[in-house]
């Protein structure tokens, strides 16, 4: 099952560092795997009106749906109480 979400106000840094503390294991710069699940992050800015950008995460999480609806639930509390 594929999943892709995106938060805004945070980093890649910090989504990464969310992932590890959900179980799973940065791969390489982008990507984090843990035990059922793969997640491929990439980083843009945004507009918010005419002068104020922030910037969004965007992530691919692949895996068993059983494992990524939780995950993914988890990650967004973690991703809103840092980001807003």
């Amino acid at each position: 099952m594929e999943r892709e979400r995106s938060f805004r106000g945070i980093s890649v840094r910090a989504a990464i560092g969310y992932l590890e503390n959900l179980g799973g294991e940065q791969q390489d710069e982008t990507t984090v795997e843990g035990d059922g699940w793969a997640a491929s992050l990439s980083e843009e800015k945004v507009a918010i009106g005419p002068s104020l950008q922030l910037n969004e995460v965007t992530i691919q999480f692949d895996g068993d749906p059983e494992t990524l609806e939780p995950l993914i639930e988890k990650f967004a509390q973690k991703a809103m109480r840092a980001g807003g």
